[in-house]
């Protein structure tokens, strides 16, 4: 007999309170991914113990309750696109925050809301109308103000930053399409199970012990806070609908800003402060625009 799936509840503060200890997470997540590279620790082997605590946890909640059922998807080919996009995704990060300040990463990321939009028309056959098409680029003329191509301050990392944004808008997209399809723990599973497996090899080969206690611990709870993020995020939405919680993505930047500044001793320059707001705009826009269209439709049609 499955568990009892637990009914949604409309506690909406309660839901944006989780959702931003998930944000704060994913913040720690990258900090960890990039304390760890300044330590010597392979980015291949902190990805693989991110995935292989992430799948651990994962089969330790979900197998007692839901069996073998929890390995059978109705959708293989997504399924190893959505973890392939995700992999890509985490070694892209995790690759560039060695390199880039967190400040930097983290406003990379908010393009992810209108990479999505622009690959909806490709991948979901979604129709994009010039004022959201306008948005995208004036969201990405932010993002040239933050890295500044073409100057002395312009790192390539920024290109493995921009690479990574991409991957997971197609995560993104794939979880869309595999809504319905399979449930969150199948997709969770397959999500952290194949980079474990395609990983661990490489891991192998280049492994490096930490050499402290504090090395130790950030690399054995990499993989905790990940999971646990994930998991924050899928209970804030049974207590709030996504159109509440989608706009405190952008609090992250202060999360980001406060951690690069106090603990790598890397503050935000003045390009962040002009960029960081072009970006987070133009996806708010987005958002209000989507909310907009998602509306009954009014006698007088709209350009969408």
């Amino acid at each position: 007999m499955s568990s009892p799936i637990a009914p949604i509840e409309e506690r909406r503060l309660f839901g944006i309170g989780l959702v931003l200890a998930a944000y704060f997470l994913f913040v720690c997540l990258d900090g960890s991914a990039k304390w760890l590279g300044l330590v010597g620790i392979p980015a291949l082997q902190v990805m693989f113990v991110r995935y292989a605590v992430h799948l651990g946890l994962a089969a330790a909640i979900n197998l007692p309750s839901k069996g073998l059922s929890l390995l059978r998807t109705n959708s293989p080919g997504l399924e190893l696109l959505r973890a392939g996009a995700l992999v890509g995704s985490t070694l892209c990060n995790f690759t560039a925050v060695r390199y880039l300040p967190l400040t930097v990463t983290g406003a990379i990321t908010f393009t992810v809301p209108l990479i999505v939009t622009a690959l909806s028309v490709f991948i979901l056959r979604e129709t994009v109308g010039w004022r959201r098409w306008t948005a995208i680029a004036v969201g990405l003329f932010g993002v040239l103000i933050i890295v500044r191509p073409g100057t002395e301050v312009f790192h390539p990392a920024t290109l493995l930053s921009l690479g990574g944004a991409v991957s997971y808008a197609c995560y993104a997209m794939l979880t869309r399409r595999l809504a319905g399809v399979d449930s969150a723990g199948t997709q969770q599973f397959y999500g952290a199970a194949l980079p474990t497996i395609v990983l661990a090899p490489f891991a192998i080969a280049t492994w490096i012990w930490p050499t402290n206690a504090l090395d130790w611990t950030v690399l054995a709870l990499i993989g905790v806070i990940g999971f646990s993020g994930h998991q924050f995020i899928t209970v804030a939405h049974r207590f709030a609908p996504a159109s509440a919680l989608a706009p405190f993505a952008y609090v992250q930047i202060l999360f980001f800003t406060s951690i690069s500044w106090l603990v790598f001793n890397q503050p935000p320059d003045i390009w962040l402060f002009i960029g960081a707001p072009i970006v987070m705009g133009s996806g708010l826009y987005i958002w209000l625009r989507e909310r907009a269209l998602a509306r009954p439709a009014s006698p007088i049609t709209e350009e969408r």
